[in-house]
């Protein structure tokens, strides 16, 4: 057992089992030892082989593997890619929603020595087409996909492709008949530490995706920092659900169930998210900002804010309120929550903190294998920040207050692009690209990044995130955009939560909402203040093309979407785009 700290104050903290003296990897900056993935994979299936680990709901009806089971379905599927002519460093495609056979290709190629390429369920035709070229993938996986229409539009005829058993675009080969067809791998590749695990292209808001090289290392630093989070429960459950595509998925919850030995629980389909996590009762629950505020609406669509806050005042009532709150959401016997990829409002936590839900706020990249800075374990005083590094990174501030990283979690390099490379560091430094903060106590505050602060037609420049935060203050704005190029002073454009309009009267609505616009305004500085709530009536998504894959604002899409109000004359503060 050896002691490691992160590079804010994160004190002694206790790394047990998957630490090792033998095949380890020494990390440069917190004499870290760890084993790779795959390496702990095989301890597991050696220790407690038939402990469960997957949980996949298929018709309703849920199917387990053990570590055994999972480990010979991955030796087998590794022997077909192998049997099929791919070799050593070959690049694999993934395109599939979550599901337990996501995580055995997985394990599958690193038996065979080859790189994964995982690429997001939702991407457009363009997006595809640029990871499968970009890569040079020499197979694709594909899985359950809401449409086929993208793939099947550039797939190459001549490219290699395996059908999980879901119903998906028909392929060359079938996963149950490659686990009938091949007997399982002997001999698994062992990779070296700075051997690249997988090419992940960042989601991006916009323009076409660079590819980041992320190696064994990386992964491994930061799925044990992720997996320490977890310490002390002793049988964690986890949903699998956020997009695996995306480092944090990967980084947060599928490697780390290797280092903690976690069960993972899927769901069938969205219609069924809430009766599978009903069902898997997990004890750490991680999200993101769009769908905690989907989850908040959802809440109040049933009983009005102002109702709610009532009853959870009332000494043995507000308990029975909350803990039902909770149960019903299937979070009853979760005691960590947390929300990333990107920032969140800190009255949205406040509000959740009331139920028992404390939501500690974390902070990552791709570039730096996922979780790097967190709030966790959760303190109430650290609300509104993204708490303090993890041990597998250092981080400072630039003079400008730009973040900057390293260390063992952080990558090298982006694939094919060395001009990207070279303007990504600086003196062996990461430039994250985002501003932050450092308060008194040493927690880390992200207030935005620095090419999205705009300049008003005064010269006066104004960052949006901090402005939107404070706006989600109002539990009935579940989505707010900062804008504001060309105008005097900035406008705000705001998507209520479903329940807001059907549990609230216009008048009332409107009353509320300008008085939330008055009281952040109060707040602001001289050029910053808000000119304009506008309420729009059309939620932002994936699909209309106002959110990246991982439900961030898509900035230069929503200001294009909504370029005639940077231009026209209003007359009013609060605005509605759809008359009552």
């Amino acid at each position: 057992m050896i002691s490691i700290s992160g590079g804010a104050s994160w004190g002694q903290v206790k790394v047990e089992e998957y630490f090792t003296d033998e095949n380890t990897v020494r990390g440069n900056n917190n004499n870290m030892d760890y084993r790779l993935p795959l390496q702990q994979m095989q301890h597991n299936v050696a220790n407690h082989p038939d402990q469960t680990w997957l949980h996949q709901p298929v018709d309703r009806q849920w199917y387990t593997y053990t570590w055994k089971q999972a480990d010979t379905q991955a030796r087998k599927i590794a022997q077909g890619l192998l049997s099929h002519g791919l070799v050593k460093g070959d690049k694999v495609a993934i395109i599939a929603k979550n599901s337990a056979e996501w995580f055995i290709t997985d394990m599958a190629m690193m038996m065979a020595g080859l790189i994964s390429v995982p690429i997001y369920p939702t991407a457009n035709a363009d997006n595809i087409k640029h990871v499968l070229s970009h890569s040079g993938a020499k197979a694709i996986f594909v899985g359950k996909l809401d449409s086929q229409d993208a793939l099947a539009s550039v797939l190459p005829d001549d490219m290699l492709s395996i059908a999980f058993p879901y119903p998906t675009l028909s392929c060359k080969a079938n996963w149950n008949d490659w686990l009938a067809q091949y007997e399982p791998i002997s001999e698994l590749h062992e990779a070296q530490a700075d051997d690249m695990f997988s090419l992940i292209y960042t989601s991006g808001s916009t323009g076409l995706a660079k590819g980041v090289i992320v190696t064994h290392k990386n992964v491994a630093s930061s799925a044990c920092s992720a997996a320490e989070l977890m310490a002390g429960e002793d049988k964690t459950r986890l949903m699998s659900y956020l997009p695996l595509a995306h480092i944090t998925e990967r980084c947060v919850v599928a490697l780390p169930s290797l280092y903690k030995a976690c069960d993972i629980y899927f769901t069938e389909s969205l219609e069924y998210f809430i009766e599978d996590v009903r069902y898997a009762k997990p004890t750490s629950f991680i999200s993101v900002p769009r769908l905690w505020t989907k989850f908040q609406s959802q809440i109040l669509a049933k009983v009005p804010n102002k109702k709610l806050q009532f009853l959870l005042k009332l000494p043995v009532m507000g308990k029975f309120v909350a803990k039902k709150i909770r149960t019903q959401l299937g979070l009853d016997e979760a005691k960590l929550f947390g929300s990333g990829s990107a920032p969140i409002s800190p009255d949205v936590l406040r509000w959740y903190h009331a139920l028992g839900i404390s939501i500690g706020e974390g902070w990552g990249m791709t570039e730096t294998s996922g979780l790097s800075c967190a709030n966790m374990p959760f303190d109430y005083d650290h609300i509104g920040t993204i708490g303090t590094a993890q041990p597998c990174v250092e981080m400072k501030l630039s003079d400008e207050g730009e973040v900057l990283i390293r260390g063992d979690a952080v990558f090298k390099e982006y694939y094919n692009n060395p001009e990207a490379t070279a303007a990504a560091f600086e003196d062996g430094w990461f430039k994250t690209g985002d501003k932050g903060e450092i308060t008194a106590d040493g927690s880390w505050k992200i207030i935005g990044r620095v090419k999205e602060q705009f300049k008003t037609s005064k010269g006066k420049y104004v960052a949006p995130v901090p402005i939107e935060s404070s706006l989600g203050r109002n539990p009935d704005i579940e989505q707010v955009c900062v804008m504001g190029v060309g105008r005097s002073q900035p406008i705000a454009l705001v998507v209520l939560g479903e329940g807001a309009e059907a549990t609230i009267e216009r008048e009332a609505l409107s009353q509320q909402l300008n008085d939330t616009l008055a009281s952040v305004n109060n707040e602001l500085e001289p050029h910053q203040k808000l000119d304009h709530l506008i309420v729009v009536d059309e939620p932002w998504s994936i699909e209309n093309g106002l959110l990246t894959p991982t439900l961030k604002l898509k900035r230069e899409q929503l200001e294009a979407r909504f370029s005639h109000y940077l231009t026209a004359n209003l007359d009013e503060q609060l605005v509605w785009e759809k008359a009552s």
